[in-house]
């Protein structure tokens, strides 16, 4: 069985592809995966099968010089779409949302392959909205999300959002020693995803640099490439036991260690904290059509995390509740455990057999 994967090209697309690449290896399939070109860096890499590069395209619903040529990027991706699906010959594709994933989709339906996208949000992304009217089966991280969807219910299965094998909770110890930081401190990390989030990066600076408990602090900060020589120089001017990556893939062990996260509310970050039942600060990203709003609002009425919205985002406030956190062991006590009560379900293995039970 040939089976063809489509992603966009944020490591909120692409890592629930990679965690279905590495179910279905297991099942001896065939894999392709494509990816927009500015991926072709190497940074997200499959450990099974094949990959290809289609331009990348921005376009948007204006009209404007920057938007033809963005038009045009996305004709030569639709046409490296065919070459694809015309040269690989799936029995099955597989898309994970953007607009990217858009041309792929529509030629496997032509050419009467089956299909199935997945949403990672709670709220469908357009090109999602757009191709579940025509794709044989739409599978969801959330169940509210099929209210969005105007699709037969039958279309639409619960599958959550798959996350990489080895994301697994490891002991406390081990993590600390990987990172060389010392027990009986608390435990600090910040992600803004897999390409940083300059806001996020500069306020969460400021607020621990000018933390009364920072003696007491140990830090993991994934920046992204623009804010990386900021914030080292940064937290050694504060003398803050930190670490500060560009990008970091082996993300188990960051949770491992952490006391605390505070994030944007991306839906791969969403599935993460749910696999290892952490407290966290959460500061959605205020674009993208408010998706990650969704997401975050889940966490906080399970009781499992707090919301702060982008326009009230402060050093002051992330500073205070910080210390808040710190004197309060449990607050955060009762927010590990309203994990509890979110249901945990294996979604790689879900999507897997869905994508296998359609050929």
């Amino acid at each position: 069985m040939k089976v063809l994967i489509v992603t966009g090209s944020s490591g909120g697309h692409i890592f629930p592809a990679l965690a279905l690449m590495e179910r279905l290896k297991d099942s001896r399939a065939e894999l392709l995966m494509v990816l927009p070109d500015k991926n072709s860096s190497g940074k997200f890499t499959p450990d099974c099968g094949s990959i290809k590069y289609i331009h990348d395209s921005r376009l948007r619903p204006k009209l404007d010089s920057k938007n033809i040529r963005e038009a045009y990027f996305f004709l030569i991706g639709a046409w490296e779409s065919l070459r694809a699906v015309i040269e690989f010959k799936p029995d099955v594709v597989i898309g994970f949302g953007s607009l990217n994933t858009l041309a792929l989709l529509f030629w496997a339906w032509l050419f009467r392959i089956k299909t199935i996208i997945h949403e990672q949000n709670v709220v469908p992304g357009r090109a999602n909205r757009i191709l579940a009217k025509f794709v044989d089966k739409v599978a969801v991280s959330f169940v509210q999300t099929g209210a969005y969807l105007k699709v037969s219910r039958q279309k639409i299965v619960l599958t959550g959002n798959p996350v990489r094998k080895g994301m697994v909770k490891l002991e406390r110890k081990e993590a600390l020693d990987f990172f060389d930081f010392k027990e009986g401190k608390f435990n600090i990390l910040i992600t803004g995803g897999s390409q940083g989030a300059h806001k996020l990066n500069t306020v969460c600076c400021a607020a621990l640099t000018a933390c009364h408990e920072k003696n007491d602090l140990q830090l993991i900060h994934i920046s992204g490439e623009q804010d990386f020589g900021l914030l080292n120089e940064a937290y050694a001017k504060a003398q803050i036991t930190h670490k500060v990556f560009r990008f970091f893939s082996d993300m188990q062990y960051a949770y491992s260690m952490a006391d605390l996260v505070i994030c944007r509310a991306g839906a791969t970050t969403i599935a993460e904290l749910q696999r290892f039942g952490l407290p966290a600060l959460l500061i959605p990203y205020p674009f993208a059509y408010g998706h990650q709003l969704s997401n975050a609002r889940l966490l906080e009425e399970s009781g499992s995390a707090l919301v702060i919205r982008d326009e009230e985002l402060c050093a002051e406030k992330i500073r205070d509740k910080i210390g808040q956190f710190m004197n309060e062991p449990q607050k955060l006590k009762s927010m590990r455990q309203a994990y509890v009560r979110v249901q945990a379900i294996d979604a790689a293995g879900l999507l897997a057999d869905e994508v296998l039970n359609l050929n």
